[in-house]
């Protein structure tokens, strides 16, 4: 627990911590906000309010014309629509914007790059190209869209984006003209409004899904309300598995493997790090490749800012992957500032002892499975023990800041793969070139199906 007599006693945790009352409050909103029985909680009240109202179960739908996750999250919509007695609402939506996106462009291409990727798997479809749509492209399907009502748009709303996105612009036009279209200034008040729903209901981005009090990210969270419908009997196919299921990891070791090696990008104070990494280590050791860690500082301790939307849903998504994964998570004790900067500290230390993986490991348990004060010399020296390091030697290290230009290359070489965030993963092969490059812990399914395609 921390509190007001907290210390950083010597060997660089010195003096007293200014910020222990921040940090003891951030973790309490961890833990809570990533709280199962809290959840359960809010999803009976929900309930009980709208049976209360004798209103039907509405699942609203927040579509990004130009974001590649929207493309796919689209062409879901038939099939909940049919399967589940919902009632579909559908919003058209810019996309984040100021502190809730950090790299726009990239963002940008890693959605175009990453739906391609995913949406075989989902038995989805993705076109072949490489660019983003034209600007003209998006505004006639943003008036050709912003024109239907909700039974056009489940029925026409995915042909659209599709001949948006292949650059089909005579197409296009075609269906804009069977459709119909609006005037650009009703598109765009119909945009607004949706952007305001959105802030209304505490969200910045799109191919979101909302219902009952919780977010749904695109095609990747869909089998989380799935279950959610089902637990409220409004499946109509109850015996049949989700139309949208969480993708899991299947593999096989092979010699074929040990030519290959797996860059884990993983960052100390992040929650997805933290149900990812061990998830990580052990997929490339069922595997057989090769892997090595690389650590980068987290984003809030390079000066890029979140939001309170954005951190929120962070915190409730991670708690709401940690248990659909069966990753320990929940107890947390937030490692920002120092104690991260710590960690970092004597896990190159540990590197040198051949147990810098294990460090890592233990770090990222204790900070958010264990809830163990990291800012506390106490709790690095049950994190180093346990690693089977010695603590008098460890505390002798803490004044070393050489590791910095390591986390900072580490970054730019994310950076270069058009990935930004943690975790991230590259695989490479036997001369170094990139065979992926896949950014978030929901993608390790990913990184094993390209180990899989290199097995033959």
């Amino acid at each position: 627990m921390t509190n007001q007599t907290e210390f950083k006693e010597q060997g660089g945790i010195a003096t007293m911590d200014p910020s222990w009352l921040r940090r003891w409050i951030i973790s309490k909103l961890m833990t809570r906000l990533s709280d199962e029985h809290q959840m359960l909680k809010k999803r009976v009240k929900a309930e009980q309010i709208r049976a209360k109202k004798n209103a039907p179960h509405i699942v609203e739908y927040f579509h990004q014309v130009d974001d590649g996750y929207s493309h796919l999250a689209v062409q879901t919509l038939r099939q909940l629509s049919t399967r589940y007695e919902i009632e579909l609402r559908v919003h058209l939506v810019t996309g984040p914007a100021g502190q809730n996106v950090a790299e726009p462009e990239l963002l940008d291409q890693i959605g175009l790059n990453d739906a391609k990727a995913i949406a075989p798997f989902h038995k989805l479809s993705f076109p072949d190209v490489n660019s983003l749509p034209s600007d003209e492209n998006i505004a006639l399907a943003i008036q050709t869209l912003a024109n239907l009502t909700v039974e056009q748009f489940i029925s026409h709303a995915a042909d659209v984006s599709l001949v948006m996105w292949e650059d089909n612009k005579p197409t296009l036009q075609e269906l804009s003209e069977q459709l119909g279209t609006v005037e650009l200034s009703i598109a765009e008040q119909k945009l607004a409004k949706g952007n305001a729903r959105r802030q209304e209901l505490k969200h910045y981005s799109g191919a979101m899904f909302y219902y009952g009090g919780e977010w749904y990210w695109g095609v990747d969270r869909l089998y989380h309300l799935e279950q959610r419908l089902r637990e409220l009997c409004l499946d109509s196919n109850p015996e049949m598995p989700d139309s949208y299921p969480r993708q899991s990891i299947s593999i096989t070791k092979s010699d074929a493997n040990k030519s290959l090696t797996l860059e884990i990008y993983a960052s100390l104070r992040s929650p997805y790090t933290a149900i990812a990494f061990d998830r990580a280590v052990k997929l490339a050791n069922d595997s057989g490749v090769n892997y090595t860690v690389k650590p980068v500082l987290p984003m809030v301790m390079r000066g890029v800012p979140a939001t309170k939307e954005k951190g929120f849903y962070i915190l409730f998504d991670t708690g709401r992957e940690a248990r659909a994964a069966g990753v320990p998570y929940g107890i947390v004790s937030d490692p920002i500032g120092e104690p991260a900067r710590n960690g970092y500290k004597l896990y190159f230390w540990a590197k040198q002892y051949d147990k810098g993986t294990e460090f890592f490991s233990n770090f990222l348990s204790a900070a958010f499975a264990e809830g163990i004060n990291t800012n506390k010399p106490s709790g690095l020296k049950s994190i180093v023990e346990k690693t089977g390091l010695d603590w008098d030697e460890a505390q002798k290290q803490l004044s070393n800041d050489q590791w910095q230009d390591e986390l900072e290359s580490n970054r730019l070489k994310m950076y270069e793969s058009g990935i930004w965030g943690v975790p991230s993963f590259r695989l490479l092969d036997s001369d170094g070139q990139e065979l992926c490059a896949v950014w978030g812990q929901d993608r390790l399914w990913l990184v094993a199906e390209t180990i899989k395609s290199h097995q033959a």
